[in-house]
């Protein structure tokens, strides 16, 4: 069994990193009935040895009484030490190595070179140790999957210098990037410059990228609210305790309890969105975790969606989609989940795959799912989607028995898809009205090595990347040469 380290940066990213801890516990604890420390939990756990410390009158020599608990192989990151220490503090917090923190008090002031250029600079040094640390505790190192904002001055300064690091140190693992783009009405005004000043590193660095647009999941909640009131009867599952190995090695994980009542009162602004992003992640990582008839690779993933190098943005959309309340609704039918995974409803990020060109499609299933199944669906949905003409059958398939919790099957689509590329335009847009007038920049050329050029360097990457996709839409089939006749 392969294991992934997941590196959170950043407030946004640290908030759906514990998002994802809290329900990949919580799922864990659903499918592994015995509490037995096994390899589906070794993939993102690892189980540790306390010794003694809290039992001064243990004889050292009695292993019978040992106590071994659960921690996560996370690195968090943050130059606000609030969020990680709240982390720390809550329900999850004993899932984390303190040893793996890193955090400041002073923050970024949302400005990427501060965090690139100044705090990733000065911290190179201890998150080279912290991701050294958890690389030694894996047998068989495959992903890191970094979480982080573009928005911001931690997550995308950071955070993007955390894949340079990774490159020189670790060249031969993958790096996945789970990357949360601000909405057009951001109240960050200088979000525009620090997303595309990291989308530059995004695209030199990275092996995959998933952007999830903030005003697309927003959206998605507010049609999960309309659907479901929250003064609607529902039903809530929620995790009581933090999973602990006990002396024989069985995993309490967890009582997981129903409950009726309003989520609001609990929940935090943002918990919604970030749970459909970790959702993302548990469904992602599925055939990482669990076994199943055609399980999935994390590299596959590259290999297959990817057919060049810079052009390694994903569009991910999933069915079902829900918050963090898990409302009484019966289950789609089957064919209707995969048509829902290719409408615009169920994407994270705005945008209309269907009228633009598939490079490459993955589809992700979990659950009570045969393969005819897929090939079926994929059959009903082809004629419907149009792939470039040298990659007519580029699907990937992916099939996980494990469902999620309270639910008989999910899907995950990633597309490699040339709609992209407006995403990105109208975010280049949004840089140009600000760069024009040079607005704010001084506020980045007065930290130590950050050049002017680097805003032109980055504007000119982000231009060639919409142009690659652009001329791959436009792109007709070559014509065949008929052969001739012999004679």
């Amino acid at each position: 069994m392969t294991q992934s380290i997941v590196i959170q940066v950043g407030q946004c990213g640290n908030q759906i990193g514990c998002r994802f801890w809290d329900l990949a516990l919580r799922e864990h604890a659903a499918h592994n009935k015995s509490g037995v420390y096994d390899e589906a939990l070794g993939s993102f756990f690892r189980n540790v040895d306390n010794r003694y410390e809290d039992l001064p009158n243990v004889d050292a020599g009695d292993t019978k009484t040992k106590i071994r608990s659960l921690k996560a192989r996370a690195v968090m990151i943050d130059m606000e030490e609030g969020v990680v220490n709240e982390m720390v503090k809550g329900s999850v917090g004993e899932l984390f190595d303190h040893r793996q923190l890193i955090t400041d008090v002073s923050g970024c002031g949302n400005n990427w070179a501060v965090g690139h250029k100044l705090y990733g600079v000065q911290y190179r040094d201890h998150i080279i140790e912290c991701v050294r640390r958890a690389a030694e505790q894996c047998d068989c190192l495959q992903c890191f999957f970094i979480i982080h904002s573009m928005g911001g001055g931690t997550g995308s300064g950071v955070g993007t210098s955390i894949l340079s690091v990774l490159e020189d140190e670790f060249p031969e693992i993958y790096r996945f990037v789970t990357a949360v783009y601000p909405s057009s009405d951001d109240d960050v005004i200088t979000s525009p410059y620090n997303s595309v000043l990291a989308m530059h590193q995004l695209t030199e660095h990275a092996d995959c990228v998933m952007p999830i647009e903030n005003q697309a999941l927003h959206d998605i909640c507010h049609k999960i609210n309309q659907a479901f009131p929250s003064d609607k009867p529902g039903k809530r599952v929620a995790m009581a305790t933090v999973g602990k190995v006990t002396t024989e090695g069985s995993l309490a994980a967890g009582a997981v309890k129903s409950r009726g009542g309003n989520a609001s009162a609990e929940e935090k602004p943002f918990d919604r969105m970030n749970n459909i992003v970790a959702n993302l992640l548990l469904n992602l990582t599925s055939s990482s975790r669990f076994e199943g008839n055609l399980n999935v690779d994390l590299n596959e993933i590259s290999t297959n969606l990817v057919p060049f190098p810079k052009l390694h943005y994903l569009v991910a959309s999933q069915t079902p989609l829900y918050a963090v309340s898990d409302m009484h609704m019966p289950p789609r039918r089957l064919d209707q989940m995969f048509t829902d995974a290719f409408s615009r409803d169920h994407q994270l990020i705005r945008a209309d795959p269907k009228n633009s060109l598939y490079l490459a499609c993955g589809l992700i299933c979990r659950g009570n799912l045969h393969v005819s199944d897929i090939r079926r669906n994929i059959d009903r949905l082809r004629p419907s989607l149009r792939f470039i003409h040298w990659n007519t059958d580029g699907w990937k398939t992916g099939l996980c028995s494990v469902p999620p919790v309270g639910q008989p099957y999910s899907l995950l689509a990633l597309a490699n898809n040339t709609c992209i590329r407006n995403t990105f335009t109208d975010l280049k847009d949004r840089f140009y009205r600000l760069y024009k007038r040079k607005a704010h920049m001084h506020h980045y050329t007065e930290v130590e090595g950050m050049e002017a050029s680097q805003f032109a360097q980055s504007l000119e990457s982000l231009t060639e990347l919409i142009s690659e996709y652009q001329e791959l839409e436009t792109m007709q089939p070559q014509e065949v040469p008929r052969l001739e006749a012999a004679s």
